[in-house]
Protein backbone atom coordinates (compact mmCIF):
# COMPACT_ATOMS: atom_id res chain seq x y z
CA UNK A 1 0.00 0.00 0.00
CA UNK A 2 1.56 3.58 -1.23
CA UNK A 3 2.21 5.87 1.72
CA UNK A 4 -0.22 8.79 2.63
CA UNK A 5 1.04 12.21 2.43
CA UNK A 6 -0.50 15.42 2.91
CA UNK A 7 1.06 18.28 0.44
CA UNK A 8 -1.68 21.20 0.81
CA UNK A 9 -4.63 22.26 2.15
CA UNK A 10 -7.18 25.49 0.47
CA UNK A 11 -8.50 28.13 1.16
CA UNK A 12 -6.13 28.99 4.10
CA UNK A 13 -9.36 30.16 6.19
CA UNK A 14 -12.96 28.87 6.58
CA UNK A 15 -16.01 29.35 8.81
CA UNK A 16 -18.46 26.49 9.94
CA UNK A 17 -20.05 24.83 6.97
CA UNK A 18 -16.92 25.86 3.93
CA UNK A 19 -15.90 23.40 2.21
CA UNK A 20 -12.21 22.78 1.94
CA UNK A 21 -10.29 20.43 -0.25
CA UNK A 22 -6.96 18.87 0.85
CA UNK A 23 -3.80 17.97 -1.60
CA UNK A 24 -2.27 14.82 -1.03
CA UNK A 25 -0.66 11.34 -2.45
CA UNK A 26 -1.99 7.77 -1.70
CA UNK A 27 -5.62 8.81 -0.38
CA UNK A 28 -7.29 5.11 -0.05
CA UNK A 29 -10.50 5.70 -1.63
CA UNK A 30 -10.70 2.59 -3.51
CA UNK A 31 -11.67 0.23 -0.14
CA UNK A 32 -15.29 0.13 1.59
CA UNK A 33 -14.61 2.98 3.71
CA UNK A 34 -13.36 6.41 3.15
CA UNK A 35 -10.07 7.82 4.93
CA UNK A 36 -11.64 10.06 7.92
CA UNK A 37 -10.69 13.66 7.96
CA UNK A 38 -10.63 15.67 10.95
CA UNK A 39 -10.58 19.35 11.92
CA UNK A 40 -9.31 19.88 15.48
CA UNK A 41 -10.80 17.12 16.94
CA UNK A 42 -14.31 16.49 15.39
CA UNK A 43 -14.45 14.67 12.15
CA UNK A 44 -15.29 16.42 8.88
CA UNK A 45 -17.95 15.09 6.66
CA UNK A 46 -16.46 14.31 3.15
CA UNK A 47 -18.07 15.99 -0.22
CA UNK A 48 -15.29 14.27 -2.82
CA UNK A 49 -12.11 11.93 -2.77
CA UNK A 50 -9.43 10.89 -5.22
CA UNK A 51 -6.06 9.70 -4.60
CA UNK A 52 -4.73 12.95 -4.55
CA UNK A 53 -7.78 14.96 -3.10
CA UNK A 54 -10.09 14.74 -0.44
CA UNK A 55 -12.51 17.83 0.06
CA UNK A 56 -15.01 18.24 3.04
CA UNK A 57 -16.68 20.54 5.02
CA UNK A 58 -16.16 22.28 8.29
CA UNK A 59 -17.54 20.61 10.87
CA UNK A 60 -19.67 23.45 13.45
CA UNK A 61 -18.24 24.05 17.54
CA UNK A 62 -15.05 24.59 16.84
CA UNK A 63 -13.26 26.85 18.84
CA UNK A 64 -12.07 28.85 15.97
CA UNK A 65 -8.40 29.97 15.05
CA UNK A 66 -5.65 28.26 13.80
CA UNK A 67 -7.02 24.40 13.76
CA UNK A 68 -5.55 21.56 12.49
CA UNK A 69 -6.48 19.30 10.04
CA UNK A 70 -5.83 15.31 9.69
CA UNK A 71 -6.09 12.27 7.56
CA UNK A 72 -6.50 9.24 9.28
CA UNK A 73 -2.88 7.30 8.21
CA UNK A 74 -1.55 10.26 7.20
CA UNK A 75 2.42 10.13 7.71
CA UNK A 76 3.90 13.81 8.69
CA UNK A 77 2.48 16.31 10.69
CA UNK A 78 -1.31 17.63 10.18
CA UNK A 79 -1.85 20.58 8.00
CA UNK A 80 -4.07 23.74 9.54
CA UNK A 81 -6.91 25.93 8.53
CA UNK A 82 -7.87 29.20 9.81
CA UNK A 83 -11.29 28.88 11.64
CA UNK A 84 -13.37 32.05 11.76
CA UNK A 85 -15.84 31.37 14.97
CA UNK A 86 -18.94 33.04 15.57
CA UNK A 87 -18.24 36.93 17.09
CA UNK A 88 -22.07 37.98 17.04
CA UNK A 89 -25.45 35.40 16.18
CA UNK A 90 -28.90 36.65 16.02
CA UNK A 91 -28.56 39.38 13.31
CA UNK A 92 -30.03 40.35 10.03
CA UNK A 93 -27.40 41.68 8.41
CA UNK A 94 -27.91 42.55 4.38
CA UNK A 95 -24.37 44.12 3.89
CA UNK A 96 -21.02 44.81 5.53
CA UNK A 97 -20.66 45.29 9.27
CA UNK A 98 -18.46 47.81 9.92
CA UNK A 99 -15.83 48.94 12.84
CA UNK A 100 -15.57 52.01 13.96
CA UNK A 101 -12.34 53.47 15.30
CA UNK A 102 -11.93 52.19 18.77
CA UNK A 103 -12.73 48.44 16.95
CA UNK A 104 -16.24 48.23 18.12
CA UNK A 105 -18.04 46.58 15.29
CA UNK A 106 -21.74 47.52 14.18
CA UNK A 107 -23.76 45.05 13.00
CA UNK A 108 -27.90 44.89 12.13
CA UNK A 109 -31.03 43.46 12.38
CA UNK A 110 -32.43 44.57 9.37
CA UNK A 111 -35.79 42.71 8.95
CA UNK A 112 -38.57 42.42 6.23
CA UNK A 113 -39.80 45.27 4.58
CA UNK A 114 -41.31 47.83 6.37
CA UNK A 115 -40.28 46.00 9.67
CA UNK A 116 -39.96 48.03 12.88
CA UNK A 117 -38.12 45.53 14.80
CA UNK A 118 -36.66 45.95 18.42
CA UNK A 119 -33.72 46.87 18.09
CA UNK A 120 -32.26 47.52 14.55
CA UNK A 121 -28.16 48.17 15.17
CA UNK A 122 -26.25 46.38 17.75
CA UNK A 123 -22.44 47.58 18.87
CA UNK A 124 -19.93 44.41 19.27
CA UNK A 125 -17.46 45.26 21.44
CA UNK A 126 -13.89 43.98 21.20
CA UNK A 127 -14.52 41.69 23.40
CA UNK A 128 -17.20 40.18 21.92
CA UNK A 129 -20.05 41.67 24.26
CA UNK A 130 -23.18 42.93 21.93
CA UNK A 131 -25.20 45.41 23.33
CA UNK A 132 -28.07 47.42 21.72
CA UNK A 133 -27.40 50.39 20.01
CA UNK A 134 -30.12 52.20 17.96
CA UNK A 135 -33.56 50.87 17.55
CA UNK A 136 -35.47 54.15 15.51
CA UNK A 137 -33.98 53.00 11.71
CA UNK A 138 -36.70 51.00 9.67
CA UNK A 139 -34.55 47.99 7.53
CA UNK A 140 -31.30 49.54 8.07
CA UNK A 141 -29.22 48.33 5.35
CA UNK A 142 -25.84 49.67 4.93
CA UNK A 143 -22.89 51.65 7.47
CA UNK A 144 -20.58 53.51 6.95
CA UNK A 145 -18.26 55.56 9.48
CA UNK A 146 -17.15 59.05 8.83
CA UNK A 147 -14.00 61.12 8.93
CA UNK A 148 -15.04 62.03 12.43
CA UNK A 149 -15.39 58.50 13.48
CA UNK A 150 -19.72 59.25 13.45
CA UNK A 151 -22.20 56.26 12.24
CA UNK A 152 -24.41 56.57 9.41
CA UNK A 153 -26.66 54.22 8.24
CA UNK A 154 -29.08 54.00 5.23
CA UNK A 155 -32.91 52.80 5.15
CA UNK A 156 -33.79 50.76 2.21
CA UNK A 157 -37.62 51.04 3.10
CA UNK A 158 -37.44 54.60 3.31
CA UNK A 159 -34.67 55.46 0.66
CA UNK A 160 -33.10 58.00 3.62
CA UNK A 161 -29.88 57.76 5.21
CA UNK A 162 -29.36 58.54 9.04
CA UNK A 163 -27.08 60.04 11.10
CA UNK A 164 -26.41 58.46 14.52
CA UNK A 165 -25.40 60.00 17.55
CA UNK A 166 -23.18 58.09 19.89
CA UNK A 167 -26.05 57.16 22.10
CA UNK A 168 -28.02 55.53 19.48
CA UNK A 169 -30.21 58.46 18.77
CA UNK A 170 -30.42 58.86 14.52
CA UNK A 171 -31.40 61.94 12.95
CA UNK A 172 -32.33 62.25 8.91
CA UNK A 173 -29.63 62.91 7.02
CA UNK A 174 -30.54 62.68 3.28
CA UNK A 175 -33.52 61.94 1.65
CA UNK A 176 -35.22 60.47 -1.55
CA UNK A 177 -32.58 58.18 -2.24
CA UNK A 178 -34.39 55.02 -3.81
CA UNK A 179 -33.67 51.75 -2.85
CA UNK A 180 -30.94 53.37 -0.90
CA UNK A 181 -28.27 50.32 0.57
CA UNK A 182 -24.38 50.30 -0.14
CA UNK A 183 -22.80 53.49 1.64
CA UNK A 184 -19.14 54.67 1.30
CA UNK A 185 -17.51 58.18 2.35
CA UNK A 186 -15.30 59.68 0.10
CA UNK A 187 -12.68 62.60 -0.19
CA UNK A 188 -14.03 65.81 1.16
CA UNK A 189 -16.55 64.09 3.34
CA UNK A 190 -18.88 63.23 0.42
CA UNK A 191 -20.83 60.15 1.13
CA UNK A 192 -21.70 57.90 -1.89
CA UNK A 193 -24.66 56.11 -1.84
CA UNK A 194 -25.91 53.01 -4.07
CA UNK A 195 -29.78 53.15 -4.84
CA UNK A 196 -30.60 49.46 -6.59
CA UNK A 197 -32.67 50.60 -8.84
CA UNK A 198 -29.61 52.16 -10.76
CA UNK A 199 -27.99 55.18 -9.28
CA UNK A 200 -24.98 56.15 -7.54
CA UNK A 201 -25.50 59.25 -5.66
CA UNK A 202 -22.79 61.79 -4.29
CA UNK A 203 -24.08 63.33 -1.05
CA UNK A 204 -22.44 66.31 0.63
CA UNK A 205 -22.00 67.57 3.70
CA UNK A 206 -25.06 69.23 3.81
CA UNK A 207 -27.16 66.27 2.63
CA UNK A 208 -27.62 67.37 -0.59
CA UNK A 209 -27.55 64.46 -3.58
CA UNK A 210 -26.50 64.67 -6.65
CA UNK A 211 -26.06 61.58 -9.48
CA UNK A 212 -22.66 60.62 -9.69
CA UNK A 213 -23.31 57.60 -11.83
CA UNK A 214 -25.66 55.25 -13.21
CA UNK A 215 -25.27 51.33 -13.29
CA UNK A 216 -27.87 48.35 -14.45
CA UNK A 217 -30.73 47.50 -11.44
CA UNK A 218 -29.57 44.79 -8.88
CA UNK A 219 -32.20 42.44 -7.36
CA UNK A 220 -30.61 42.83 -3.90
CA UNK A 221 -28.68 45.08 -2.18
CA UNK A 222 -25.61 47.43 -4.12
CA UNK A 223 -22.66 46.88 -1.59
CA UNK A 224 -19.81 50.03 -2.04
CA UNK A 225 -15.98 50.63 -1.15
CA UNK A 226 -13.77 53.19 -1.36
CA UNK A 227 -10.13 52.31 -2.88
CA UNK A 228 -6.61 53.79 -2.11
CA UNK A 229 -7.17 55.25 -5.52
CA UNK A 230 -9.85 57.04 -4.52
CA UNK A 231 -12.07 55.17 -7.04
CA UNK A 232 -15.24 53.59 -5.37
CA UNK A 233 -15.49 49.69 -5.90
CA UNK A 234 -19.44 48.37 -6.04
CA UNK A 235 -21.29 45.10 -6.35
CA UNK A 236 -24.96 44.41 -7.47
CA UNK A 237 -26.33 41.35 -7.57
CA UNK A 238 -28.42 40.51 -10.83
CA UNK A 239 -30.37 37.91 -12.22
CA UNK A 240 -27.21 36.81 -14.23
CA UNK A 241 -24.76 33.99 -13.72
CA UNK A 242 -22.27 35.85 -13.53
CA UNK A 243 -21.90 40.21 -12.47
CA UNK A 244 -20.08 43.14 -12.53
CA UNK A 245 -17.39 44.09 -10.00
CA UNK A 246 -17.57 47.88 -11.18
CA UNK A 247 -15.05 50.82 -10.78
CA UNK A 248 -16.02 54.38 -10.85
CA UNK A 249 -13.54 56.77 -11.16
CA UNK A 250 -13.37 59.73 -9.39
CA UNK A 251 -14.97 61.58 -12.53
CA UNK A 252 -17.73 58.91 -13.07
CA UNK A 253 -16.74 57.02 -15.22
CA UNK A 254 -17.59 53.41 -14.95
CA UNK A 255 -15.67 50.23 -16.19
CA UNK A 256 -15.30 46.63 -15.52
CA UNK A 257 -12.86 46.01 -12.91
CA UNK A 258 -13.93 42.01 -13.33
CA UNK A 259 -16.71 39.87 -14.35
CA UNK A 260 -16.50 36.69 -13.28
CA UNK A 261 -18.45 36.44 -9.87
CA UNK A 262 -21.96 34.96 -9.20
CA UNK A 263 -23.80 37.61 -7.09
CA UNK A 264 -21.33 39.25 -5.43
CA UNK A 265 -22.08 40.34 -2.42
CA UNK A 266 -20.26 43.20 0.50
CA UNK A 267 -17.11 43.99 -0.11
CA UNK A 268 -14.30 46.38 1.88
CA UNK A 269 -9.88 46.51 1.55
CA UNK A 270 -7.99 45.63 4.26
CA UNK A 271 -5.45 47.56 5.69
CA UNK A 272 -2.43 47.24 2.90
CA UNK A 273 -5.04 48.62 0.56
CA UNK A 274 -5.92 45.08 -0.78
CA UNK A 275 -9.67 44.53 -2.17
CA UNK A 276 -11.67 41.60 -0.77
CA UNK A 277 -15.05 40.57 -2.57
CA UNK A 278 -17.74 37.81 -0.90
CA UNK A 279 -19.11 35.81 -3.56
CA UNK A 280 -22.52 33.52 -2.92
CA UNK A 281 -23.31 31.73 -6.04
CA UNK A 282 -20.92 30.60 -9.03
CA UNK A 283 -17.89 28.49 -8.14
CA UNK A 284 -16.86 28.29 -4.54
CA UNK A 285 -18.86 30.46 -1.76
CA UNK A 286 -16.82 32.86 0.51
CA UNK A 287 -14.48 35.50 0.69
CA UNK A 288 -11.77 36.13 -2.58
CA UNK A 289 -8.61 38.51 -2.38
CA UNK A 290 -8.59 40.51 -5.70
CA UNK A 291 -4.84 40.81 -7.11
CA UNK A 292 -3.61 43.71 -8.82
CA UNK A 293 -3.93 41.54 -12.02
CA UNK A 294 -5.23 38.19 -12.50
CA UNK A 295 -8.72 36.10 -11.33
CA UNK A 296 -9.96 36.21 -7.94
CA UNK A 297 -8.44 34.26 -5.08
CA UNK A 298 -10.70 32.44 -2.52
CA UNK A 299 -9.08 32.74 0.85
CA UNK A 300 -11.82 31.83 3.34
CA UNK A 301 -15.27 29.37 2.52
CA UNK A 302 -18.00 29.64 3.87
CA UNK A 303 -21.84 29.54 2.73
CA UNK A 304 -24.09 32.42 2.70
CA UNK A 305 -22.07 34.94 3.13
CA UNK A 306 -23.01 38.54 2.45
CA UNK A 307 -20.36 40.85 4.38
CA UNK A 308 -16.90 41.83 4.95
CA UNK A 309 -15.01 44.43 7.47
CA UNK A 310 -11.55 45.02 8.72
CA UNK A 311 -10.10 46.78 11.70
CA UNK A 312 -7.23 48.89 11.41
CA UNK A 313 -5.34 46.16 12.72
CA UNK A 314 -6.53 43.62 10.62
CA UNK A 315 -9.14 41.51 12.02
CA UNK A 316 -11.38 40.40 9.63
CA UNK A 317 -14.70 39.43 10.20
CA UNK A 318 -17.31 38.24 7.63
CA UNK A 319 -21.02 37.82 7.89
CA UNK A 320 -24.05 35.74 6.59
CA UNK A 321 -27.42 36.91 7.30
CA UNK A 322 -27.81 35.62 10.78
CA UNK A 323 -23.71 35.18 12.59
CA UNK A 324 -20.35 37.58 12.45
CA UNK A 325 -17.33 35.22 12.51
CA UNK A 326 -14.12 36.66 13.39
CA UNK A 327 -10.50 35.94 12.40
CA UNK A 328 -7.42 37.21 13.97
CA UNK A 329 -4.93 37.94 10.89
CA UNK A 330 -2.52 39.79 12.66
Amino acid sequence: MPSVHITAIHPPCAIEGGHFSIDGTGFPVDGPLLPEVRVGDMVARLVYASSTQLSAIVPAGLDGGRTPVRVAGADGDAVFIEIAAPFAAGLHQVDNPIFDRDSNLFVTYSGTRGQQVPVSIFRVRPTGTREPFSSSIVNPTSIAIDPQNRLYVSSRFEGTVYRVAPDGEAEPFAHDLGVACGLAFGDGGTLFVGDRSGTIFAVDPAGHATTFATLPSSVAAFHLALGPDRALYVTGPTLSSYDVLYRIAPDGTVTTRYAGFGRPQGLAFDPTGTLYVVEALAGASGLYRMPAEGAPELVLSGPGLVGVAFDASGVLVVSSNETAYRLDRS
